[in-house]
């Protein structure tokens, strides 16, 4: 007869806790972080207004016809079984095009797909650093790519950008944060959350630093195709020198807007015999891994060819409610901003405030409008706090979200 285990309560496994890695210690995302407690306050009967994540979405814009309708038809014609690791070959095809004949860039080596952007960056990154590298930030930056690096053991050095120059990258900090175990510089272009929008003159200066140094350019273009105020301003990066090693990323979450549906996608440029062995690891990355969604790389080509028509409506949507924000913000005492000219975010200056965390607590339990704090994309000042709104949402909730701000702002004492 099998004996009996019996459990002693007074053994040393009783009072012990099943501890978390230190990688998940190191991981921090402050935009869906503000929803824990924002959720709180829900559920004790606070009305809540969520201006902290960018999903078009949740406010009064759709997924475009040609993605919608290209996934219906993938799922009608059993494409839901596992896809070529690295991407269906007529999305990779039709990427590819895309990227030479509007972007302008040249030298491509290779094009892979991932469950949104965000995979794509992850890939890239996991592929690239070991513990101990270092990776060039942004500052204010993309909470993504801090929490990626936390989680390899790998530093994030962050350089400014100049808030005083409409926040474009201050080239001579970036200069001097480069040492031996620095391997790659991140672009955010257009920014998030700033909504800068960087000039060719600092994109070349920024290739030059990583040629100098044979530094990889991992180049975040999600938001190109809105610039709200001159669509002929932008520039893609890897399109200026056929030699620099760039991944350039993009997707169907912003433009298209999907951000729900995961599909993005990475274009490796340069030296072929520079990044051969860099894309063997991508690529061994993307296997391990599987596939990205299936259905939905069906809507890749539709939309690269042919998915442009609501872009006008969209883009004076966001022009009209970016001028809203820009108006309250400059009636507000203590409040400025420097005036985004792509993505639909504002990233505000709260005057002599020393945590903006604290502050948009505050703001948060007073009214329920919920931001996200400057700090919570890596930025730090002495004399101001900052957070960044989200400008998608109509007119009345915008103009209703600025009037409790400014009554809070106006009573706010805390430091």
């Amino acid at each position: 007869m099998q004996q009996k285990t019996v459990y002693d309560s007074s053994s040393p496994y009783s009072g012990s806790i099943i501890e978390p890695s230190h990688a998940s210690a190191n991981v921090h995302y402050a935009i869906r972080e503000v929803v824990v407690l924002a959720r709180a306050l829900e559920r004790q009967g606070q009305r809540m207004l969520y201006l902290n994540i960018g999903d078009p979405n949740v406010y009064d814009f759709d997924l475009v016809d040609e993605a919608r309708l290209a996934a219906e038809w993938a799922m009608s014609n059993r494409k839901s079984s596992y896809a070529p690791s690295e991407g269906l070959p007529e999305a990779l095809e039709a990427i590819a095009k895309d990227a030479r004949e509007r972007q302008g860039i040249h030298n491509i080596i290779d094009v892979f797909t991932g469950n949104g952007a965000s995979e794509c960056i992850d890939l890239a990154i996991m592929a690239l650093a070991n513990a101990g590298d270092n990776i060039l930030l942004p500052a204010p930056t993309y909470p993504l790519y801090a929490a990626i690096l936390g989680r390899l053991g790998v530093e994030a050095r962050y350089y400014r950008l100049d808030e005083s120059n409409a926040w474009m990258p201050d080239i001579e900090h970036m200069a001097s944060l480069v040492d031996g175990r620095s391997r790659a510089i991140v672009v955010i272009n257009p920014n998030n959350p700033t909504g800068s929008v960087c000039s060719k003159d600092i994109l070349l200066r920024i290739i030059d630093i990583a040629k100098a140094h044979n530094l990889l350019i991992l180049n975040d273009e999600i938001y190109e195709r809105l610039v709200l105020d001159d669509q002929e301003a932008f520039v893609s990066l890897a399109s200026l020198d056929d030699e620099v090693s760039v991944v350039t990323f993009n997707g169907l979450s912003k433009a298209y807007l999907g951000p729900g549906i995961r599909m993005g996608w990475g274009v490796v440029s340069g030296k072929r015999e520079r990044l051969e062995s860099y894309v063997d690891g991508i690529h061994r990355m993307l296997r391990a891994r599987l596939c990205a969604n299936h259905a939905f790389q069906y809507a890749v080509k539709p939309c690269l060819e042919g998915g442009q028509k609501h872009l006008p409506e969209v883009l004076e949507k966001l022009r009209r409610r970016r001028d809203i924000c820009m108006s309250r913000i400059e009636a507000i005492p203590g409040l400025s901003c420097v005036a985004p000219k792509g993505t639909f975010y504002a990233f505000v200056r709260v005057e002599g405030i020393t945590d903006d965390s604290a502050w948009c607590q505050a703001l948060m339990r007073a009214t329920g409008v919920v931001v996200v704090p400057g700090s919570g994309f890596g930025y730090h000042a002495s004399d101001a706090g900052y957070f960044r709104i989200v400008f998608l949402p109509d007119e009345r909730t915008l103009l209703d979200a600025f009037d409790k701000i400014a009554a809070f702002a106006a009573e706010y004492s805390g430091k």
